[in-house]
């Protein structure tokens, strides 16, 4: 499953959607919006606004991710709008029979997803 929302990602809600049955390892990366320093100032917030089929993106990574590891499930989920330094930009979550393709579908999975063309990344400064 991929979504691309506007909605909080909510940790509790995103295990409940990973298929677990047969799955001796679920792993979930969130990637979280945080402070840094710039010639600008410090990052106080984030916009995320769609550059394209975001969600063909997501799809095409998340079966890149089910073929190349055998997973039982993937979960790929990107924030839009406005995220504040703290929040959850995105989620990358596997669920496999083992934890080394997990962990290994996870990392690349995360690469993806940072890697993205079809989200523009707007920085706001305080």
């Amino acid at each position: 499953m991929v979504f691309f929302t506007s909605d909080p990602i909510e940790p509790g809600r995103a295990f409940e959607m990973v298929e677990r049955k047969d799955a001796g390892s679920v792993l979930f990366h969130f990637a979280v919006a945080k402070a840094m320093e710039s010639e600008h100032g410090t990052t106080s917030r984030i916009n995320y606004q769609r550059n394209g089929d975001v969600e063909r993106n997501l799809e095409e990574i998340a079966g890149e991710l089910k073929e190349k590891w055998n997973l039982t499930d993937v979960l790929l989920v990107r924030r839009q709008g406005t995220v504040e330094v703290g929040e959850i930009i995105s989620l990358v979550a596997v669920s496999a029979p083992g934890s080394e393709a997990a962990f290994a579908a996870c990392r690349y999975g995360l690469t993806c997803l940072k890697q993205m063309t079809t989200i523009q990344k707007t920085e706001f400064y305080s």
